[in-house]
């Protein structure tokens, strides 16, 4: 079972991942989450200043942590029962809450970095953000379906690289396709749509100058934020995926790029 939870307007988290302050990261997180507020209620979660603890462990199954089985569905069940632990449910409720979700972090080793990866490991439990079938399709509620449809998500990342570096032919490869495991293993699994990616390239040679340009550019793409489109991922609902896990052959035959669970009307 899932529960699904409506988010309540007009409110947004800032997840925050990054641990100096004094930082250029923690400077964007002050000035990104203050312009956010101009339209939006703010929740934040700024998870090295929080002490959150980013590893899945016993305590996260209540009453079957004695039990041999899958540890996801354990703490699935976990929560269903109520016994999801104190930190976790204070993250889900802020989760909840929020249809606007901003997710800061530093690009590290090209990926996000560890207490991030054990925030969405604790508290996108099934049960809360996954898990039943759709009665109907018999297809699971995920891939733009589940319990945390009805909102949007933006990406801010810091990279130390240029954008050829970590563009579509750079040698370190395509931030997108980087971030897909996030943007469409994660985000659009649950059900929450995703805005395109608000990179600042080049985050660790940055004069003043160049600090000022991108806390204004990161303000102004806060003030426009409801009217920007999200990425058309393929729903898992809709039969692109009828039949396999993987896209049917007749649509867009011969590639295999991550951009073909875009959907682009053919």
């Amino acid at each position: 079972m899932t529960i699904t939870h409506p988010p309540t307007p007009g409110s947004a988290l800032w997840l925050y991942a990054h641990p100096r302050h004094g930082s250029f990261n923690h400077r964007l997180f002050q000035e990104g989450a203050t312009a956010l507020g101009e339209r939006y209620s703010v929740a934040t979660s700024d998870l090295h200043a929080q002490g959150f603890d980013p590893v899945l462990g016993l305590r996260d199954l209540g009453d079957l942590a004695a039990t041999p089985g899958n540890l996801a569905e354990q703490a699935g069940d976990a929560y269903l029962r109520g016994q999801a632990a104190a930190d976790v449910l204070e993250e889900q409720a802020k989760l909840a809450d929020a249809e606007l979700l901003v997710i800061q972090f530093p690009l590290w080793w090209y990926g996000m970095p560890a207490i991030l990866k054990g925030w969405f490991d604790r508290v996108l439990t099934s049960g809360f953000a996954y898990g039943d079938v759709d009665p109907e399709l018999g297809v699971p509620r995920r891939y733009g379906d589940g319990g945390l449809t009805g909102r949007r998500a933006l990406i801010v990342v810091t990279a130390g690289e240029d954008e050829r570096s970590i563009g579509p032919r750079g040698i370190s490869g395509d931030l997108d396709a980087l971030l897909f495991p996030l943007t469409h293993g994660v985000l659009w699994y649950v059900g929450i749509d995703v805005l395109d990616v608000h990179v600042i390239h080049d985050a660790d040679a940055l004069d003043t100058e160049a600090v000022e340009r991108e806390i204004t550019r990161l303000r102004e793409r806060l003030r426009a934020i409801d009217e920007e489109a999200v990425q058309p991922f393929r729903r898992l609902r809709d039969g692109d995926y009828a039949g396999t896990r993987a896209l049917r052959p007749e649509l867009l035959p011969g590639r295999t790029d991550l951009r073909i669970h875009l959907d682009s009307g053919e």
